[in-house]
């Protein structure tokens, strides 16, 4: 009999943190800049690879970005349903699948991706993009300096370029391809920083995960940013945003 899979994310924090960040979507001016990205690079990538998807699976999308923007193709459009990623999909016979950070908390992200190629219909193409390794350095480092000498888990963890590779091929994904582009933001306060994650629904699902911070620790937090913070008291964050391709042969 198999092992159960270790648990590394909360079904239940991943619920509340997309309902949260479903619900500051609807509100003014939210951010929406890593769904933008990644909007502007699906576009990119189909335009390159001259597919014409009839139907298309998007997950993940912060504030309908993605919809929009695939919506002049002509293709039919499955917005972001809500199910669970690491079983077997009820939707399928999708000529182009998008995820914009709907794998981050998956926690079978190998069997993730194997559902994913099952949904796709021959020759259909997935582009997955994740917050990849070596994402948020400075929020990081803020947090460490923020636990002083108990480093807490608070932020996820992250694939790389050549473990993404992998990923694809036991998918059984044909021509796999992982790339990754870095994205700098720059904040001019911590706050500001957390309320974009969370916005883009990018709040920590650990299901061990660090205790709230306590005064002290929130004031070495707020002097550690402004430690790092550049002549115009801005810090420059940085995102990897790592991108898995393949096909449905």
């Amino acid at each position: 009999m198999a092992s159960p899979l270790p648990q590394i994310f909360s079904p239940k924090r991943r619920a509340a943190i997309r309902s949260r960040m479903l619900a500051l979507q609807a509100g003014a001016d939210p951010a929406r800049f890593l769904h933008e990205d990644v909007a502007e690079d699906v576009l990119e990538r189909l335009g390159f690879l001259r597919h014409q998807p009839a139907r298309t699976l998007i997950l993940g999308d912060a504030g309908n970005t993605l919809a929009q923007s695939l919506a002049p193709t002509g293709t039919q459009i499955t917005a972001d349903p809500d199910f669970p990623l690491e079983q077997p999909w009820p939707l399928g016979g999708f000529d182009l699948i998008v995820a914009a950070f709907a794998f981050d908390t998956a926690n079978d992200l190998p069997g993730a991706l194997v559902h994913a190629r099952n949904a796709l219909a021959p020759g259909g193409l997935l582009l997955a993009t994740m917050l990849g390794a070596g994402s948020l350095p400075a929020l990081r480092a803020i947090m460490l300096a923020a636990d002083a000498d108990r480093p807490a888990p608070r932020l996820h963890p992250q694939v790389d370029v050549r473990a993404g590779a992998q990923l694809l091929q036991r998918a059984g994904l044909a021509d796999p391809v992982a790339d990754s582009r870095s994205l700098a933001v720059r904040f001019s306060t911590l706050p500001r920083l957390a309320a974009d994650l969370r916005a883009q629904g990018l709040s920590s699902a650990l299901v061990q995960a660090g205790p709230p911070l306590t005064r002290q620790a929130h004031a070495r937090a707020l002097a550690a940013f402004a430690g790092q913070a550049d002549a115009d008291g801005k810090v420059t964050e940085r995102f990897e945003l790592l991108t898995l391709s393949g096909w449905r042969r």
